[in-house]
């Protein structure tokens, strides 16, 4: 008996270490596509903090690749183009003279703290913005608001799952612009509860839902099992913010990380022959460049303004420290968009001629200027390499370049001020195109409708011939007219250099292979409902 008994322990304890041995051998192998918790997880690797995940705040990259999983829009840009599908509206009708847009709600969709989708909510995320005396609207700032939603006259309920919008007047991209984040659709409910905080609470009706943010450390969220499209493949994204290029690239070849942006061009092509590592690379609809102060000395004369622009070796600070990771640009609108004007010349690298401009505008001896710089950022690609290759160009001419660097929420917070409170003289920006449509570049960043804080003219660039061609296109509805009138505007603007142009940026991340069936979309912002891990 006493036999039995220990020849039936060790049996039994035999089956506990074989079963305990399957299961670790189960987790090990599971570990392998997911993160050490043991969920399908995918960590992404941010260039710097979100700013907001409330997405009719949101200004920048990183908030937008965060966070956009949570929201939808009635209306959605396709995968990899900008052409228009049905999102939370399943249909829309517009009137023959283009003022009234009626829209067909999907129903029995949910936000994430259960609050049902319907005309109301439509309403009240957009009259937030819009309305100064909505009850809500002191719950953030809007800075896309006035571009996005300026021409809505009315928002009327007609019914549960009806919702008409009426314009002053009519304009062009507006279905476009009800893709784009300012026009994501959020829980009434959320709002109401967090206030202010709804920042850091966000509640949309997307693919995945909000669960955490720990600033300076990660943002978390996890799948939406009802999402009204079908729940995503992921259980888990995490976004962690890490503002040193050298560092995420160290995480994501580490395995820490899955998925990193804003590669160091020195390492991409290392990167490319990597056989655990996928380089994904597409056109995008960026553009890098130095603003001027234009209402400021030195920089409200357009000579100055030229000189600088004939100071720097653009060419070389592409091919030198991009190295192949951009165009070079001749205009601030890309040539993936329509209406681009390829005919337009840059100014080409003339010292000389720099020199012989600074003099006839009275400054033959040069003069100092402080250029602010973030320290990282979104579509920002080598912010300070690339500062001090200008610096070292300007110096040739007599200009003393003195950098000064600031954290990208805090850098965007100084940029755009109303002129009278900007002390900037010289800063980089970059922009990230939201809706393929050249509005969206010309008007927003160089109307003088569009000086900070009603939209994102950091140059406070003014002139009426742009002014009015720029107003004209918006409520044309023939896009051959459209286009001519842009082209003629670039042609101006590139005169009156407001800015140096640099570079239109490659959309560039670098995955570990276990990431599939992640495609870039043309505005940068990050899709994962149908990516999945192995």
């Amino acid at each position: 008996m006493k036999n039995k008994k220990n020849s039936i322990l060790t049996l039994l304890l035999a089956c506990v270490f074989l079963v305990s041995a399957c299961s670790s051998q189960s987790t090990s192998e599971q570990s392998e596509g997911t993160n050490e918790s043991g969920r399908n997880t995918i960590v992404v690797g941010l260039e710097a903090e979100p700013t907001t995940l409330d997405a009719h705040q949101m200004s920048d990259y990183n908030s937008s690749r965060t966070a956009m999983e949570v929201y939808d829009q009635l209306v959605q840009f396709k995968d990899e183009s900008t052409e228009l599908e049905p999102d939370l509206a399943e249909k829309w009708d517009v009137s023959d003279d283009g003022l009234e847009y009626t829209f067909y709600l999907k129903q029995d969709v949910t936000f994430h703290d259960g609050t049902p989708f319907n005309a109301d909510a439509v309403k009240f995320s957009f009259e937030r913005q819009i309305d100064p005396n909505h009850p809500f609207h002191d719950t953030g700032q809007y800075a896309y608001a006035e571009f996005t939603f300026g021409t809505v006259d009315q928002i009327e309920v007609v019914d549960d799952f009806t919702v008409k919008i009426t314009l002053k007047e009519a304009f062009a991209p507006f279905l476009s612009n009800l893709a784009m984040h300012a026009a994501s659709i959020v829980s009434p409910t959320a709002v109401e509860e967090y206030g202010a905080d709804f920042s850091m609470n966000p509640v949309g009706t997307g693919p995945f839902k909000f669960v955490s943010w720990d600033p300076g450390v990660e943002v978390v969220l996890e799948k939406n099992p009802d999402y009204f499209k079908g729940a995503p493949e992921i259980d888990q994204l995490i976004f962690k913010p890490i503002t040193e290029a050298q560092t995420r690239l160290a995480e994501l070849e580490a395995g820490n990380i899955d998925l990193i942006v804003s590669v160091p061009p020195d390492d991409l092509e290392r990167l490319k022959s990597d056989e655990n590592l996928q380089v994904v690379e597409q056109a995008g609809m960026h553009t890098w460049w130095t603003a001027f102060n234009t209402q400021k000395e030195p920089f409200n004369n357009v000579k100055v303004r030229q000189a600088v622009s004939y100071a720097i070796n653009k060419e070389a600070i592409v091919d030198g420290i991009l190295q192949g990771t951009g165009e070079l640009a001749n205009t601030p609108l890309p040539p993936t968009v329509w209406g681009h004007n390829p005919n337009v010349k840059n100014y080409e690298y003339d010292p000389e001629k720099a020199k012989e401009l600074l003099a006839e505008a009275g400054y033959a001896d040069g003069f100092e200027v402080t250029y602010w710089v973030p320290e990282s950022g979104s579509g920002m690609q080598q912010p300070q390499a690339m500062a001090a290759a200008i610096q070292a160009d300007l110096k040739e001419v007599g200009i003393t370049v003195e950098i000064q660097t600031l954290e990208w929420g805090a850098y965007l917070d100084k940029v755009f001020l109303p002129p009278d409170q900007n002390d900037m003289d010289m800063h980089q920006m970059s922009w990230i195109g939201d809706n393929g449509d050249p509005d969206n570049f010309l008007y927003i960043l160089l109307s003088s409708e569009q000086w900070p804080t009603a939209g994102f003219n950091d140059s406070y660039y003014k002139n009426e011939k742009v002014d009015e061609l720029l107003a004209n296109a918006r409520v044309t509805k023939d896009k051959g007219e459209r286009t001519a009138m842009y082209e003629e505007a670039q042609v101006l603007i590139m005169e009156d250099a407001p800015m140096v142009v640099m570079d239109h940026e490659k959309q560039i991340i670098v995955a570990n292979n276990r990431v599939k069936d992640f495609a870039l979309h043309p505005t940068g912002v990050f899709r994962f409902s149908e990516v999945k891990v192995e």
